[in-house]
C-alpha cells in the first residue's frame, strides 16, 4: 500500500537513525517500526537478546484500593478547579 505519512521530527530523528544503523531504507526502517509498534514480528535485530524483568510478590496492599480511582479524579477536579481560578 502506498500512503503519505507526516512524521513529528523527533521520530524522523529516530527512523534515520535506525536507517544508519541496521544498513536499511526509510521503507524497511519504517515498515519495521510501525510492526513492532503493533506487537508483530519484527526482523530479527542482529543479536539482541530478551530482557525479562524480574517480579516480585508485593503482599497485601497496606491500604485500601477500591476507591482509588475515585480519589484520583476527585484530586484531578480540584486541581483542574484551581488552575480555572487563577486564570490563563
Amino acid at each position: 500500500m502506498r500512503t503519505t505519512v507526516t512524521l513529528d521530527p523527533d521520530v524522523q530523528v529516530l527512523l534515520r537513525r535506525a536507517m544508519r544503523q541496521r544498513d536499511k531504507s526509510f521503507k524497511q526502517a519504517l515498515n519495521d517500526a510501525v510492526r513492532s509498534g503493533l506487537g508483530g514480528a519484527a526482523p530479527a535485530r542482529g543479536g539482541a537478546e530478551r530482557y525479562d524483568f524480574p517480579v516480585f510478590r508485593m503482599g497485601r496492599p497496606l491500604v485500601d484500593l477500591t476507591k482509588a480511582t475515585a480519589l484520583a479524579a476527585e484530586l484531578e477536579d480540584q486541581e483542574l478547579a484551581a488552575r480555572m481560578q487563577r486564570g490563563p
